[in-house]
C-alpha cells in the first residue's frame, strides 16, 4: 500500500513537472502547436535587367541575342509575349513597381525628379506588406524611386543585400538587378568602336527600319547583343547559387527588364521598344497550384508593371490595396480564362531629364493608339544623356545632311497628334492607320478609352510641372481628385486639336479668354498644334506672349508664334525667363527654346546664365545647365 501511494505521488510530480515543463516551452516559442505555426509560403525573386525590351533576345525575336540561362528558365516557366513597363524610363518605371499605381495619377511621372512625391495615404511601397507578413526584404540594389521611402520597405537594399542573410525557415522576397545592359554602357568613343571587337557578328544583326544602316548602327546593335549574353552569363551564375542552396523547389523567379532597350527611339519614348518588355516566370511544383497555365508554355495575356505588386502580395496570400491601381496575374483567384481576357495596357511619357513631352498610348490586342498632345515637339529633341550615345549623333547628322529615308526622317520631323499602329503587321510603329477610312472604328475607340483613362485617373501632367509640385505635390492623389473636373476641361481643350479646325476655332476662343491660365496654356498649345491654320489666333497670342498675367502662358504664345515664323521681340523671351520661380519653371522654358532651336534653323539666342539663381546652376551637368550648354552652342 505505501509503496503504491509512493509511485501515485511520484506519477503526479512526473506529470505536473512535465506540464509545467510543456507550458514553459510554449512561453519560451520552443514549441509549436500546428495552430500556431509559420504559414507555408513561397521565396519570391525578381531578377532584372537594365534598359532591354523583348526584341533583343533570341527567346521573343529571330536575331536576338541567345541567352540560354533564361531560356532553359523559360523551358521551366511561363514566357509572357505582352508585358509591359506603363513607362519607358527607370525612375518612372521603378516607381510604379514598387507602388502598383499610375505614375500620372500619384505624382510620380517625371524623370529625373525635381522633388519625391509622397506615397498615396493608406498605401506602402509593397514590400512593407510582405515584411509584416513574416517575409525578409532584401534589394541589391537599384531603387531609384520618386517616393519618399519610409524605413519598412527593405531589411537590406544595398550592395551587399542577400537572401541568405535570412533566419533559418523565413520566407524571403529578394530582388537582384543586373545593370550591364544599361544605355550608359553603349556611350563609347569611336576609338573603342575601331579598336573593340563584338563577339555578334556586326554584319549579321537585324536593324529597325527607321535606323540607318551604317558601320555605327551595325556595331552599336552587336555590342548591345554582346550585354545581353554578358547579363544572362551573371543571371546564371546567380541562379547556380540558388541551386547550390537549394531553394529553386520553393522559390517563385520573376525574369524581366525594367523597361524598353537603350538604342536609339527606344529608352524614354512610347513605342514598343520602350515598353514591351521580357518576362519569364518560373513556379516550381510545390507552388504549381498558384500559376494560371502550365510551365513550359507561354502566354498571350497583357501584364503591365502596375501589376506587379499586386502579383507577388497574391502570391504571399496578401490582399491587395484598393490603392493599388494594377491587379495580380499569379496566384489565387487567378485563372487561364481571365488571364486570356486581358489584353489592354496604358502607357505615359513625360519629362525624361531636360527634355519635356506629354504622350500617352494605349495598345489593345494587336492595335497602338498613341496621343501626342504636343505633336509639333519631335521625338530628336536634343537631351544630353541620349545624345552622349555615337548612334544618336549619328543619326542627327545624317539628318542635317539629307541622307535618311522616309522613313528614318519621322524621328527628327513633327508628329500627328493621333497615331495607330497594327502591331501585328507593323511592329516598328512606321505607318500611321491614324487617318486610313478603314481603321476609324478602331481609331476611335480607342481614343474614347484613352480619354475615359486620362480624365479618370485623373491625369496630373495636364497641370504643368511647376506649378503641380508647388500646389500638388504634398498629397497628388488628393490634389487631383479635388481638381479632376478641371483636369477634365484641359484634357477637353486639349483635344480640340482631334477634329477639323474650323469645328474647334469657337472652343479655342472661349479658352484663350478663360479666366483660368491653365486655360489659356492648353489653347495656346492646340494652337500650336494646328500650326498656320490657326492663324485667326496670332495678334490675341502676340498680346497675351506680352501681357498675360501668367508666365507659362506668355512662354506658350511665343511658342506659338515663333513656331509659325511670327515676329517675336527679341527680349521677350529672356523676360520671361527672368520671370521663372523655380529651377522646374525655367527649364520647362528651355525646353521650347531647345525646340524652337531645332525646327528653326535660324532662330540664334545667348542665354546669359547669370539670370538664374546660382542654385540652380550649381550642380555640375544639371537641367538648366544642360539646356543653356545647348541653346547657346553654335550649329554645325
Amino acid at each position: 500500500m505505501e509503496t503504491e501511494v509512493i509511485h501515485r505521488k511520484s506519477r503526479f510530480i512526473f506529470y505536473s513537472r512535465s506540464l509545467w515543463l510543456f507550458v514553459l516551452m510554449l512561453l519560451l516559442g520552443m514549441l509549436k502547436l500546428p495552430s500556431q505555426s509559420a504559414p507555408d509560403l513561397p521565396n519570391i525573386l525578381w531578377l532584372v535587367t537594365e534598359d532591354n525590351s523583348k526584341h533583343f533576345l533570341k527567346l521573343y525575336e529571330e536575331g536576338g541575342a541567345p541567352m540560354p540561362n533564361i531560356e532553359a528558365l523559360a523551358k521551366k516557366g511561363i514566357v509572357f509575349n505582352n508585358a509591359f513597363s506603363n513607362s519607358p524610363v527607370c525612375s518612372v518605371a521603378r516607381s510604379t513597381l514598387i507602388s502598383g499605381c499610375y505614375a500620372p495619377r500619384v505624382g510620380a511621372q517625371y524623370h529625373r525628379r525635381m522633388q519625391l512625391a509622397p506615397m498615396p495615404n493608406d498605401l506602402q511601397m509593397f514590400p512593407h506588406y510582405l515584411r509584416q507578413r513574416g517575409y525578409r526584404t532584401s534589394n541589391n540594389a537599384k531603387e531609384d524611386y520618386n517616393f519618399v521611402k519610409s524605413d519598412l520597405v527593405w531589411d537590406d537594399s544595398s550592395r551587399k543585400a542577400t537572401y541568405r542573410d535570412r533566419k533559418p525557415g523565413q520566407p524571403f522576397f529578394h530582388v537582384q538587378n543586373f545593370g550591364t545592359t544599361h544605355e550608359g554602357q553603349l556611350h563609347f568613343s569611336q576609338e573603342e568602336m575601331q579598336n573593340t571587337a563584338t563577339t555578334t557578328p556586326v554584319n549579321e544583326v537585324p536593324l529597325f527600319p527607321y535606323h540607318p544602316d551604317t558601320p555605327t548602327y551595325r556595331y552599336t546593335n552587336a555590342r548591345y547583343r554582346d550585354l545581353h549574353r554578358k547579363v544572362d552569363r551573371e543571371i546564371g551564375a546567380f541562379l547556380e547559387q540558388m541551386k547550390g542552396d537549394g531553394l529553386m523547389e520553393n522559390t517563385i523567379i520573376f525574369y524581366y527588364g525594367d523597361h524598353g532597350g537603350a538604342l536609339p527611339r527606344s529608352k524614354g519614348y512610347i513605342y514598343e521598344s520602350g515598353l514591351n518588355v521580357p518576362l519569364v516566370v518560373y513556379v516550381p511544383d510545390k507552388w504549381k497550384h498558384l500559376a494560371p497555365v502550365e510551365m513550359g508554355t507561354s502566354s498571350d495575356a497583357f501584364v503591365q508593371f502596375i501589376d506587379f505588386a499586386p502579383t507577388v502580395l497574391n502570391l504571399a496570400g496578401i490582399a491587395v490595396p484598393d490603392q493599388m491601381d494594377g491587379k495580380p496575374f499569379l496566384g489565387k483567384g487567378v485563372t487561364s480564362k481571365n488571364l486570356d481576357q486581358r489584353n489592354t495596357t496604358f502607357g505615359h511619357a513625360d519629362r525624361f531629364d531636360e527634355k519635356y513631352d506629354l504622350v500617352r498610348s494605349l495598345r489593345k490586342g494587336k492595335y497602338k493608339y498613341i496621343r501626342n498632345y504636343q505633336p509639333f515637339n519631335i521625338d530628336a529633341l536634343f537631351n544630353f544623356y541620349r545624345y552622349k550615345m555615337l548612334a544618336y549623333k549619328e543619326w542627327q547628322e545624317r539628318f542635317e545632311n539629307g541622307k535618311l529615308t522616309e522613313v528614318q526622317r519621322q524621328f527628327f520631323e513633327t508628329r500627328g497628334s493621333e497615331a495607330l499602329y497594327d502591331i501585328d503587321q507593323d511592329p516598328h510603329e512606321i505607318h500611321n492607320l491614324a487617318k486610313d477610312p478603314s481603321f476609324q472604328m478602331v481609331l476611335k475607340e480607342l481614343r474614347s478609352e484613352l480619354q475615359g483613362q486620362v480624365k479618370s485617373m485623373p491625369d496630373l501632367s495636364f497641370y504643368p510641372e511647376p506649378y503641380f509640385l508647388k500646389k500638388g505635390l504634398s498629397d497628388p492623389v488628393d490634389f487631383g481628385q479635388r481638381y479632376k473636373t478641371r483636369i477634365g476641361r484641359l484634357v477637353t481643350i486639349a483635344d480640340l486639336g482631334l477634329v477639323p479646325f474650323k469645328e474647334a476655332e469657337k472652343g479655342l476662343e472661349i479658352a484663350l479668354k478663360s479666366a483660368g491660365p491653365w486655360e489659356r496654356y492648353w489653347a495656346l498649345i492646340t494652337c500650336s498644334t494646328f500650326g498656320r491654320q490657326a492663324e485667326t489666333f496670332f495678334k490675341e497670342a502676340a498680346n497675351m506672349a506680352k501681357n498675360d498675367k501668367e508666365n507659362l502662358v506668355r512662354l506658350r504664345a511665343v511658342e506659338f508664334l515663333a513656331l509659325n515664323d511670327r515676329p517675336v521681340e527679341a527680349n521677350m523671351l529672356l523676360e520671361i525667363m527672368e520671370n521663372a520661380t523655380s529651377e522646374a519653371e525655367a527649364n520647362l522654358i528651355l525646353n521650347s527654346i531647345a525646340l524652337i532651336k531645332m525646327v528653326k534653323h535660324d532662330f540664334k539666342m545667348k542665354i546669359p546664365r547669370n539670370i538664374f539663381p546660382s542654385d540652380w546652376l550649381k550642380k555640375e551637368g544639371d537641367l538648366v545647365n544642360r539646356r543653356i550648354e545647348f541653346i547657346n552652342s553654335d550649329p554645325k
